[in-house]
């Protein structure tokens, strides 16, 4: 990690992966760290302890506005670029802000970027770029045959930074995450079926033959922290565990682990979800010097144990 950071961006940065990040630079770096959230998912509780921290400076604006994006970044040498309508589902309901906010507002976040002179804009990109895999595990010169607007969003991202990359001179490392779980998160799989058992309610799995590469926040953070600190340009690269997890058997793991008695439902699969996906993680390990997790599942008895709604 460079001690030069200096002031960096967090696009996101009160979300799930961003407040995390943020905790990260603000724990363990001397940085000075803007945060550019809309609050559409992000929560300021989630950077309430910070609270007084002169090294933190929370901004309210929207990726989508260009003005507000060349404000926020005046002055920074590094931006994370996490801010995204990040779900699949989400973004189905609601194609036209996906494309606003994921295309339109990665633009802005890479133009103002160019424009202060910014040296570098880690891009938080997803799996659901490649689609559904030829074969696993998946290396990052898969095809991107992204099957749903997310996914096709983020397609849409990457190729903008592989072009402000080329013609602007911004390094744009971008990091193609699996399914990240952890605390502080909602309306994913993981989250939404620890609030179903802690209430001993069904657990409802759609389909029930997905294997799914879970990876834990905390690592997802060494990531994007090593990204901004890497000496040299950097390719593409999967922040995945390498193993697989059939959603049945994650099912069955949080019924478990939260003692609730929930019984495990299964209902017909959903078109536009990914069916299987494990990320190769020899990049990770050699550019990024992260070994992929044992067991990717094993904060999952932590996560059960913080109480619903806490920030931890």
């Amino acid at each position: 990690m460079r001690a030069s950071l200096g002031r960096v961006v967090v696009t996101g940065g009160a979300g799930f992966i961003g407040s995390h990040l943020v905790d990260a630079l603000l724990d363990e770096t001397p940085a000075q760290v803007t945060v550019v959230d809309n609050f559409k998912r992000g929560r300021r509780q989630n950077l309430a302890s910070h609270d007084g921290d002169p090294r933190l400076r929370i901004v309210a604006a929207d990726i989508r506005d260009l003005k507000e994006m060349y404000r926020a970044l005046d002055g920074a040498t590094c931006v994370f670029h996490i801010a995204a309508q990040s779900t699949v589902m989400g973004a189905a309901a609601d194609v036209d802000y996906t494309f606003s906010t994921n295309v339109v507002g990665t633009y802005n976040v890479l133009k103002a970027a160019a424009g202060q002179q910014v040296r570098r804009v880690v891009f938080a990109s997803s799996r659901e770029v490649y689609g559904e895999p030829v074969s696993l595990p998946v290396d990052e010169s898969h095809p991107l045959f992204s099957i749903n607007s997310y996914g096709a969003s983020k397609v849409a991202g990457e190729a903008l930074c592989r072009a402000f990359a080329r013609e602007r001179g911004l390094e744009t490392p971008v990091l193609r995450l699996a399914n990240v779980y952890g605390a502080r998160d909602f309306g994913r799989v993981i989250p939404h079926w620890i609030d179903e058992a802690r209430q001993g309610r069904d657990l409802v799995v759609y389909g029930g033959e997905q294997v799914i590469d879970f990876i834990w926040v905390g690592d997802v953070v060494r990531a994007l922290l090593a990204a901004a600190g890497a000496e040299q340009n950097l390719p593409p690269i999967n922040v995945a565990s390498g193993t697989g997890t059939k959603i049945l058997d994650l099912a069955r793991r949080i019924a478990q682990l939260s003692s609730s008695g929930a019984d495990i439902r299964v209902e017909p699969r959903r078109s536009i979800e990914v069916m299987r996906f494990v990320g190769s993680t020899d990049r990770m390990s050699h550019l990024l010097s992260i070994d992929p997790p044992a067991d990717p599942l094993s904060q999952l008895a932590n996560m059960i144990r913080i109480p619903a709604g806490a920030a931890a």
